[in-house]
């Protein structure tokens, strides 16, 4: 399984650092106002990693101290990765860049300079997404485009080395 349905949510990654951070579980409320996102976007991260088997709603809630939503085992063994990372992104600043949907896959792509029709073959991205993806990664000081000479001239893409210590904190969670 790749690492797409856990950033296609803003807040998967966020949501798994913030359930580890809290010993594996932890009510709707604490994750809302831990988090800072809305109720829907939380309910539907809390759908979708459901979905993917990473959290599951706690069969013995009921108490007001159990926790609403648990990691699964599976979701035990990715949170602390995305726990590192998370911290990382917000060490560089640039969480809120690299946690829509395409940044992270982005540098894991970017492995090795490539250029633009490589890195669109290798994550099956739409020329927009990945257009928008690489310019805001650029503006963040994460990726460099490289202009070569030559006719026609050609670009192709490479990691900072701000980028290439992220790239090995995400390269870290195995789904």
């Amino acid at each position: 399984m790749s690492i797409l349905p856990l950033v296609h949510h803003r807040w998967a990654l966020p949501l798994l650092a913030e359930l580890h951070g809290l010993g594996g579980g932890a009510r709707f409320v604490l994750l809302l106002h831990g988090l800072g996102a809305s109720r829907d976007s939380l309910r539907q991260t809390l759908a979708a990693l459901i979905e993917e088997g990473l959290v599951m709603r706690n069969p013995g809630y009921g108490h007001p101290l159990r926790p609403e939503y648990v990691l699964t085992p599976r979701g035990r063994r990715i949170a602390p990765a995305c726990a590192t990372l998370v911290a990382a992104l917000r060490r560089e600043g640039v969480e809120d860049v690299a946690l829509k949907k395409w940044s992270i896959p982005v540098l894991l792509a970017l492995s090795s300079e490539r250029r633009f029709a490589e890195l669109r073959e290798a994550l099956g991205a739409s020329p927009r997404a990945l257009t928008l993806a690489l310019k805001e990664l650029a503006e963040a000081g994460l990726v460099e485009r490289l202009v070569h000479d030559g006719f026609p001239p050609t670009s192709s893409y490479r990691l900072t080395r701000r980028a290439r210590m992220l790239r090995r904190a995400a390269s870290r969670i195995a789904v």
